[in-house]
This record gives C-alpha cells, structure tokens and sequence, in this order.
C-alpha cells in the first residue's frame, strides 16, 4: 500500500514539473512573438534621420503610405515614452547611435527582455530546474546585448579613426582648391566609404537644415567619442573664430593622427598578449564554475548549505575580489595613453 502510494506522489510531481515546463514554455513563445511583433514594426530610421530625408530626398512618398508604414504599435509608444528623458534611456539611445544600430531604447529593452527569458528557460531546464541555473541564465542573456552593442562601438570608433587622415587630406586639399569648409565637408561625404562618409553626410544635412556648423560638429561628437576628432573640432572652431590658415593646421594635424595611429598600433601589438591573457585568466574561474555548477550540482551547493554559507559565501567574496583586482592592475598596465 505505501509503495502504491509513493508511485501516485511521484507521478504527481512529474505531472507538476511538467505543467509547470509547458506553462513557462508557452509564456515564453507568447513573450517572443509579442516582442518580435514590436521589433519587426520598428526597424526604421530614427526621428532626425526621417526629418532629413523628407528634405534631402530626391523621391518623396505620400505622408499618408509613410505614416501607414512607419506607424509604431502601442507598446513601443508607451515604452518609448517612459524611457523618454530618463538617464538610462538617454545613454541607451547614445550607445546605441554610438553602434550604429537602428534600434529604438524600447527595442533594446524589448531585445533584453527575449534573451533573459530566452537563456533563463534554457538554462533552468538545463540545470536541473534549479532557481539559481535561471539567475545565471538570466543574468547571461542579459550580458549579450550589452556586449554586442560595446563591440559595435569599438569597432566603429576604430574604423572611423583610421579613416581620419585621409578625411584631413581630401578637406586640406579642397580648402586649398578654393572650396569652403561645408563643401570640403560635403566632398567628404560623397568620396570616402563608411561609417564617416555616413557621419559627414549627416553633419552636411543638419548644416542645410539651418543648424550652426558648431552645433554640427558637436552632434557628429557626441555620436563618436574620438580624441583626435575633438582635436580636428576644436581646430575649426577656434579659426572661425579668430581667424587664420585652416588648411596647414588641419594638414599638422592629419600628421599628428597618423603618427599617433602608427604608435598605436605597435604599442598595440606589444600589449596584445597581456591583455588577452587578463581577460582570459579572470575570465576563467567564472566559466569553470558555470560549468561545474551545470555538470555537478551537488558539489557546487555546498558553498550555499547552511552550516557552510558563512564560509562559502566569504570564499566567493575573496575570488570574486581577487580576480578583480587583478584583472584591473593588468588592464591599467596595458593601457598607454599617447
């Protein structure tokens, strides 16, 4: 009779478990295919690109189609209009121009939002249905976006500062063929490829737009936060205000940069190895617990049972500081300013 019984429980909690996997399975597809609605109705330009081109455009479309086209679903309005004006929305719409991805602060939030859930459920049916394997989960989907964004960042300031020199050059050249600093700007823009073909284009359309070649540049700043283009910046500003040869200082400056990019580039080499090597090694004892905690469980809670989680939890605290610190220290010794 007690063994009859214990069968009964046990099939009843595998009946529960597994009401439990299709309920949070069906939520998730339901979260995913409301999010990719939101997502796929708003990939479109941004409010200030849309303004430009209805000038700019050779060929216009009726406002009543591009309304009905561009038309934004209810969520993504309220969601935009929350994140309005608040700091992490601002510095999401920045990182975000920064990139270069057409995404709305709604729609990263929304993009978040899949991947968290996404790895979360991945991660919990994985790790044996265990509430920390979500967290971990969670806390990794959320991670990604964040990553990808940064890496679209860099990448971006890296190209469009190797571009600099020849920029310098074709604008020295057209100041000295007689041109002025708008149309060496516009020159820019139609002969040199992306992304600052792209950037110059923009700063050329704000200007027709009766915008101060001040503000302009200040805007073409604000979306790339390089050193050497506030220096080139700086430059035109001080000579329209008092005066002088653009074209040799912009031309001393075309020559600092490439210098600078060249020095750059071998300290670059020689620093390479210290600094993968400290991302790697601080890196490491994360993975190698996430890995342990998803093969063996059992070992892995023994930081967290009662009689050990005062000592657990202060032998976390002490890698977690540790690694830190050393990952910090070999960041700082590899970082040579120029």
């Amino acid at each position: 009779m007690e063994n009859g019984l214990d069968a009964d429980k046990d099939r009843v909690s595998e009946v529960d478990d597994y009401d439990y996997s299709v309920i949070a399975g069906g939520g998730l597809v339901f979260i995913l295919l409301i999010v990719g609605i939101i997502v796929e109705v708003g990939q479109r330009q941004s409010l200030l690109d849309e303004r430009i081109d209805h000038y700019v455009e050779d060929e216009f479309v009726s406002e009543e189609a591009e309304e009905e086209e561009d038309a934004p679903s209810t969520l993504t309005v309220w969601l935009d209009k929350s994140l309005e004006g608040s700091s992490w929305g601002d510095k999401v719409a920045t990182n975000l121009a920064q990139a270069d991805l057409k995404l709305r602060p709604s729609e990263y939030l929304a993009l978040m939002v899949i991947m968290a859930f996404g790895v979360g459920f991945i991660a919990w049916f994985v790790g044996g249905k265990s509430q920390i394997s979500a967290m971990l989960g969670v806390f990794g989907g959320l991670m990604v976006p964040r990553f990808y964004v940064s890496r679209q960042q860099n990448k971006r300031l890296e190209k469009f500062n190797d571009q600099l020199p020849d920029m310098l050059n074709l604008v020295v050249n057209g100041l000295r063929a007689g041109y002025s600093t708008m149309q060496a700007l516009e020159a820019v823009s139609q002969e040199l490829p992306p992304p600052i073909s792209f950037e110059f284009r923009r700063v050329v359309q704000e200007m027709q737009l009766a915008l101060s070649m001040e503000a302009a540049l200040e805007n073409l700043h604000r979306r790339i936060p390089s050193d050497d283009l506030d220096l080139i910046i700086t430059a035109i500003n001080v000579q329209r205000e008092v005066g002088g040869n653009l074209a040799e200082i912009l031309d001393t400056i075309s020559h600092t940069i490439r210098e600078r990019i060249r020095i750059k580039g071998e300290i670059k080499v020689l620093v390479s190895q210290v600094v993968y090597s400290g991302r790697f090694l601080s890196l490491l004892p994360f993975i190698l617990g996430v890995i342990l905690w998803f093969i063996n469980q059992d070992y892995m809670v023994k930081f967290f049972e009662p009689g050990n989680r005062l000592c657990g939890v202060i032998m976390l605290g002490i890698v977690v500081t540790l690694v830190g610190s050393g990952y910090f220290a070999m960041m700082k010794m590899a970082d040579i300013e120029i």
